[in-house]
């Protein structure tokens, strides 16, 4: 049962339960009322303990991180583009 579905059971229980002023020859609808209701609020229990137990969670070993070395950068000087449409590169 999910946790939905035990709002919902415990909300028609508490309307049978509280609201509903019907009598049927041989049915307690008050009753059968609390009884849902006491079936949702048990079934809502157990869904939130059943969710917050989760997964195991497992540790990963943590690696050095990867250092990159950084390329040299070229020597300063004019830019052959710059020379003109002629210029050889």
């Amino acid at each position: 049962m999910r946790i939905g579905s035990s709002i919902g059971l415990i909300a028609v229980g508490l309307i049978l339960a509280l609201a509903v002023n019907f009598d049927l020859e041989g049915l307690d609808l008050q009753q059968i009322g609390w009884i849902l209701t006491a079936v949702g609020v048990i079934g809502l229990i157990v869904s939130l303990v059943m969710a917050r137990r989760g997964r195991p969670v497992i540790a990963r070993e943590a690696y050095p991180p990867v250092v990159h070395e950084e390329a040299p950068l070229p020597p300063a000087g004019p830019d052959p583009r710059s020379q003109g449409p002629n210029a050889r590169y």
